[in-house]
């Protein structure tokens, strides 16, 4: 499965050209931090990929910054027909390309919630990698104290754990050719990087999504009643297994780490294996809920 960027390099000149045309609308329009940025409907927050409501279990998934739901459009094939498949698209990608992105964790959390409630009539679990990890657990926080609801299963991949200080400065004020360097490392496409007009379209998003974790405020509360099972990459030079094993102190039920070859990204380049040890720990929960 290819990254985002990776899809977008791959497009043809014409597509990147209407790409182009909904990114700068949204870009020209400046959003204040502390403004909500609105949504047509609460349904755009939340994809399904394949409804179905005889599922005996929903799986949330946060993409990782810059990233949108179609990350998770295949994994529904990979997971027992018992799971349905639900993909989480904040706004300021994809479909929401021309929507502000919001850049402080609060604001975001209250549509977010509202959107999601109605989803929850059935055990569900989160899956979120890099910033959709921090998403899910401060979703999974804010739900069991507005909803008394928690996930059956919280999965965390590449995050250092929510009360841990970020080690690197932030950038998502810096300038364009800074900013750069960090996605460069990340991976990001040099085709992608190197196309100047489409670059300054996606820029506002990924800084967006990059100030919505950098200005993160870590409160301190009970842990939360649903185990954790957290997934990290053993070549990621952002995340440390001593980052992902503190995520320990945020369960008051089970704790697992997992590690997976490859970098910050492993869920593309080990999605087979990182998909097999989610319908395994998935698959029994089912069996011992029945």
């Amino acid at each position: 499965m290819k990254t985002v960027t990776e899809r977008v390099a791959a497009l043809s000149r014409e597509k990147q050209a209407l790409l182009l045309q909904g990114l700068k609308q949204k870009a020209n329009q400046p959003l204040n931090s502390t403004i909500r940025p609105r949504s047509s409907s609460l349904d755009s927050w939340i994809v399904r990929f394949q409804p179905n409501e005889q599922a005996r279990l929903r799986l949330f998934c946060f993409p990782y910054a810059g990233g949108g739901a179609s990350i998770y459009r295949q994994w529904a094939k990979f997971l027992s027909p018992d799971i349905e498949v639900c993909g989480v698209q904040p706004p300021g990608r994809e479909y929401r390309m021309n929507e502000a992105a919001y850049k402080r964790m609060p604001l975001l959390l209250e549509p977010l919630t509202d959107a999601i409630t109605p989803y929850l009539d059935r055990p569900f679990a989160f899956y979120g990698h890099s910033m959709g990890a921090l998403i899910s657990f401060a979703l999974a926080r804010h739900l069991r104290e507005t909803q008394q609801k928690l996930p059956v299963r919280l999965y965390l991949a590449a995050y250092r754990a929510a009360h841990l200080p970020n080690p690197n400065i932030k950038i998502y004020h810096l300038p364009s050719e800074v900013f750069k360097v960090v996605l460069r490392a990340d991976g990001i496409s040099e085709m992608v990087l190197q196309n100047e007009e489409l670059m300054q379209a996606m820029l506002p998003t990924l800084r967006a999504d990059f100030e919505l974790c950098d200005t993160y405020e870590f409160q301190e509360e009970s842990p939360l009643e649903c185990p954790l099972v957290v997934y990290g990459g053993l070549e990621d030079v952002r995340v440390s297994p001593s980052d992902l094993e503190a995520w320990r102190i945020h369960s008051g039920k089970e704790h697992n780490l997992a590690m997976f070859p490859g970098g910050h990204f492993f869920l593309h380049s080990e999605q087979d294996r990182l998909l097999a040890s989610l319908a395994q720990d998935l698959e029994q929960y089912l069996h011992s809920a029945t």
